[in-house]
């Protein structure tokens, strides 16, 4: 006994149940003309992850069980051939004063034009980025079908990470785990979940096929990589990341175990993923959302480099406006630099001087500041006229605006609303300021896409970074050396140390009592914020949710 199963590491938009159900249907009748005879779909494949408070919607229900059985009707020819199908069920629970969902993340299993097996999710995740039981109630029971001679147990992301639903479903005569998943992408996460996927395999003995999302939804991205696991627990194999892909698993029967084989795409570094990962959440943040191209101020500064190269890689050269727009302040190297870094990529410059408006905007306001001296008003002022010019680019041409803005920066508040603020996606926002440098130079030794080597000049990696809003300025002014404020963020942020421990741990107290003020203060910044990329285990988004009024410091 053979089976070969497919894996549709596939790339699903949020809502476009019709698109999402043709993408099923092609990948279904292509493996099956493979040989494939099992098909499993990532977790909530028909509607996409996470649609968020559209479960709520009875219609957006009703929309996906319309997917589903349009699946089932143009599959019906595929003799003999199981297809695992993820999608919300439920229904609404009335009272006399509110409606309360009943809703299931759910997977139905799908053979011939019917579905024979529905599995509801049992274990619902409510942390970081999650929040299931905002929207669903757990399934209850086990879901074990037939697939090529081979009894096959469905379980849903979460179930797979503890160990009473494989249990049961060993019980209930699975001998090969099938698990669907939509797991947000963070540094190191894949092999994470391939670690405790072997855990798994070693307590419940037996082996699996673990299905993963690819792609991006707003600040979360799925970088696929797909796997199995043999009941050796051994990895059997692993799809490649961040990239669509039909994976292709064969199951063979020797003895009493279910043996796997699979191509195994090699391991990648943390800084490969990283690029990859912020590259996919921009490009398909452009595109699900219907833009064309984006447009961004070049400054001639590393966070505005890294940024335009994420974009070239995403979107290609064409679809990059760059604009440099020179102060007062603006050194003669970082003119220089941005003119060049443009002409390596190739992508639409211009330079555009905020001089006459600045002067404007200063003589317009002199009555009213009552000869008080230049200090943060003026520098904010200058970031306001490039956001204004920027946005009008935005509405004249449809350019998406992205902002060039790193995690450090919206941390500690080093950024101007309405200024360098403005605009519509931050594909850095996720990254500290020392990972940009890294991400620099990694991007200066590879060219993952073709679309030019060693973009960035040297002389943005090496020189000391500033937002050049004043003569002389320098980051290192206000700030501790990044090295010490991006740990701070990591330990206080990410990880919830307090100051106490911050300061057992060596930090300097009056660095961790500024760091964690600053933080503290700038909450209704990020409020405002554009959306950008989750790429470490906690983001300020979906999983960082702190009163603007609030007196407690931990």
């Amino acid at each position: 006994m053979t089976l070969k199963i497919c894996v549709a590491q596939l790339n699903f938009v949020v809502g476009d149940m019709a698109g999402n159900a043709r993408k099923i249907i092609d990948a279904a009748r292509t493996a099956y003309a493979e040989g494939a005879r099992l098909l499993l779909t990532p977790e909530l494949s028909i509607c996409a992850y996470i649609a968020e408070d559209l479960f709520l919607r009875p219609s957006f229900i009703a929309a996906c069980d319309e997917a589903v059985k349009t699946v089932a009707r143009e599959t019906a020819g595929l003799k003999d051939m199981a297809i695992v199908v993820g999608h919300p069920i439920g229904r609404d629970q009335r009272g006399k004063s509110v409606t309360v969902p009943q809703r299931n993340n759910a997977a139905s299993v799908i053979r011939e034009g019917r579905v024979i097996e529905t599995y509801a999710k049992r274990l619902l995740p409510n942390y970081q980025v999650f929040d299931e039981r905002r929207y669903f109630v757990p399934g209850q029971g086990t879901c074990v079908f037939e697939a090529g001679g081979v009894n096959v147990g469905l379980l849903i992301c979460e179930d797979a990470w503890f160990d009473e639903p494989a249990q049961l479903d060993k019980e209930a005569g699975a001998e090969l785990l099938a698990v669907i998943n939509a797991s947000p992408f963070h540094i190191g996460k894949g092999y994470e979940r391939e670690a405790m996927m072997i855990e798994r395999v070693k307590a419940c003995g037996l082996p699996l096929v673990y299905a993963h999302l690819v792609g991006g939804q707003d600040e979360v991205v799925f970088e696929g990589q797909s796997f199995a696991v043999g009941p050796d627990a051994r990895l059997a194999g692993r799809a490649p990341s961040f990239e669509e892909k039909l994976f292709y698993v064969g199951a063979q029967r020797a003895g009493e175990a279910i043996e796997l084989r699979a191509d195994t795409a090699p391991a990648r570094d943390n800084d490969a993923d990283l690029w990859d990962a912020l590259v996919m959440g921009l490009g398909d943040y452009v595109r699900k959302n219907g833009f064309k191209s984006v447009a961004l101020g070049l400054s001639g500064g590393i966070d505005s480099a890294v940024v335009m190269a994420l974009a070239v890689d995403a979107l290609g050269k064409d679809q990059v406006h760059a604009v440099m727009m020179p102060s007062p302040y603006t050194a003669g190297i970082s003119l220089e630099d941005a003119r060049e870094m443009a002409r390596r990529l190739g992508v639409r410059y211009d330079e555009i001087s905020i001089l006459p408006e600045f002067e404007a905007f200063k003589a317009s306001l002199q009555p009213l500041f009552g000869g008080k001296p230049e200090d943060t008003t003026e520098e904010n002022i200058q970031a306001r006229i490039r956001g204004v010019m920027l946005m009008a680019l935005s509405n004249k041409h449809g350019h998406l605006i992205l902002t060039t803005g790193n995690k450090s920066e919206y941390a500690v508040g080093y950024c101007t609303l309405y200024g360098d603020m403005c605009g519509g996606f931050a594909p850095i926002k996720d990254v500290v300021k020392t990972a940009v440098f890294r991400l620099a130079r990694w991007r200066n030794a590879h060219d993952p896409r073709g679309t030019g080597a060693n973009p960035i000049p040297e002389r943005i990696i090496t020189r000391p970074p500033s937002a050049e809003l004043r003569a002389d300025q320098t980051d290192q002014d206000s700030l501790p050396p990044y090295e010490v404020l991006d740990a701070l963020i990591e330990r206080y942020m990410e990880n919830d140390l307090g100051v106490a421990e911050l300061v057992a741990e060596g930090f300097r107290p009056e660095d961790v009592e500024l760091v964690t003020r600053l933080i503290k203060i700038n909450e209704y910044k990020r409020r405002q914020s554009a959306e950008g990329t989750r790429v470490t285990h906690r983001g300020f988004g979906k999983d960082w949710r702190y009163p603007i009024t609030n007196k407690f410091r931990a």
